[in-house]
């Protein structure tokens, strides 16, 4: 790596696969429009083009962003958004580089368990890397394959796997690997353009399909017939499709029966959290892939420690690493034991409370709180009261009372307010985009 610029490309790789804390459109919109600047320590500066996109960045992606960067180098980074002039040019900074932290999404990487046995061999089978896949027609038997267990357990590990050895085995096979909310957004914006024959040919003539997190299509009815049509079209020509969600099929609520059905035409396969010696031998791997010496007592402790969620496994090995690097410290119980708290913390998700949904929403429209509960009209803060009262009762359930009670308003205005906001959400991809980042940030920090 020679530049910050490779360095930032390899930050955007990062956020893509991190689809859980951020959407492909705000990829696109906030994120890959940062400029990377300059390297100080371990400090990086980036570039953005006015002071509300500084807010919009700081306030959802920075944690984002300082966690990517950590994974990039290796070490603790602080991010610094500056506002672009002029004046400032992109700066070529040499940074360090650690081959070990981008370990490919391979089946050799993936640790195998009593927890995930049965999905690493059904998705081996899929590839076509396995006994089984010569004894039985995996087409008919796997298809779709569909995956489904909590975030965290390596379900897009699987995906991934899968896509990379179908390439390896053969480079021309069209394969393409989305999620549910980038399928969703694609189609929007095809219907937006009048692209839709375009999208069609698309999804609809490539010879494996791998879409992860196929719950979020749930309650989303023009997706889901695009969907239905898509699979069917895919599985009448012996196409292969495989799908991940956290739940089963028979779970999602707000999923049209009629693709429940499908999906229950091959094999459905779970992955439970990993027990203790294939968490064990999970940060056993990751350390050996980063060139980190860990010790079985320092292992041992944080497979006890973190029990249900390999990111965290992988994230306190990193983390462990970048300090070995930083500090030329050894590995030790004690960095073991600091490293696992934090870890543990960040990964905490806060409690969803009205006072912190007024602050979040406060903070994208640049406002106050105060402002929201206020009876002043002006545009801007109107906006974000009807934005307000759009998540009280989408993310907390409240009633029209309730909300009122706490923005001291009528009831009866915040039904209209809801009615008003919600419209407008549908016919605006950007209030919606900036709506669906609030009410992801609120839900995973």
């Amino acid at each position: 790596m020679e530049s910050l610029n490779e360095a930032f490309d390899l930050v955007i790789r990062y956020c893509e696969n991190d689809t859980e804390n951020i959407s492909s459109i705000a990829l696109d919109k906030w994120i890959k429009k940062l400029e990377p600047f300059k390297l100080e320590g371990s400090s990086v500066m980036l570039l953005t083009e006015s002071e509300f996109t500084k807010n919009i960045i700081s306030t959802h992606y920075q944690g984002l962003l300082e966690k990517a960067f950590e994974n990039v180098f290796g070490f603790p980074v602080k991010v610094e958004l500056l506002i672009r002039s002029k004046e400032e040019e992109p700066a070529e900074i040499p940074v360090y580089n650690d081959p070990g932290q981008f370990d490919n999404l391979t089946f050799e990487n993936f640790v195998k368990g009593k927890s995930n046995e049965l999905a690493y061999a059904f998705s081996m089978a899929v590839a076509g890397n396995s006994e089984m896949s010569s004894s039985i027609n995996t087409n008919q038997t796997f298809n779709p394959l569909f995956i489904y267990g909590d975030s965290g357990l390596g379900k897009t590990h699987l995906m991934k796997a899968i896509e990379n050895e179908v390439k390896r085995k053969n480079p021309d096979i069209k394969i393409i690997y989305t999620t549910g909310e980038n399928f969703l957004n694609e189609l929007v914006e095809a219907i937006k353009n009048k692209t839709t024959t375009e999208f069609h040919s698309k999804y609809r003539g490539a010879d494996f399909l791998l879409i992860d997190d196929i719950q979020f299509l749930a309650g989303k009815d023009s997706a889901q017939e695009e969907f239905f049509h898509t699979f069917n079209d895919l599985y009448n020509a012996r196409k292969q499709i495989v799908l991940t969600a956290d739940i089963a099929p028979s779970k999602i609520n707000l999923l049209v029966d009629r693709l429940r059905s499908r999906f229950s035409l091959g094999v459905q396969v779970d992955i439970q959290p990993p027990d203790f010696e294939t968490r064990m031998a999970i940060v056993k791997r990751k350390a050996e892939l980063v060139g980190l010496q860990l010790g079985d007592n320092i292992a041992r402790l944080i497979a006890e420690k973190i029990k249900t969620n390999i990111r965290q496994l992988e994230g306190t090995v990193n983390k462990m690493k970048g300090l070995t690097e930083f500090t030329n410290e050894t590995p030790s119980m004690a960095m073991a034991q600091k490293v696992v708290k934090e870890i543990m913390i960040q990964n905490h998700p806060q409690e969803i409370t009205v006072d912190r949904i007024l602050t979040e929403v406060a903070n994208v429209f640049r406002v106050t709180p105060e402002d929201i509960r206020s009876t002043n009209r002006s545009k801007n803060i109107s906006t974000a009261r009807k934005v307000a009262i759009y998540i009280l009762k989408e993310v907390k359930g409240m009633t029209y009372l309730q909300i009122g009670d706490e923005l001291n308003k009528n009831h009866s205005t915040m039904t209209i307010h809801y009615q008003k906001i919600s419209e407008q959400i549908a016919s605006s991809n950007d209030l919606r985009q900036v709506v669906d980042d609030l009410i992801k940030n609120l839900k995973n920090n």
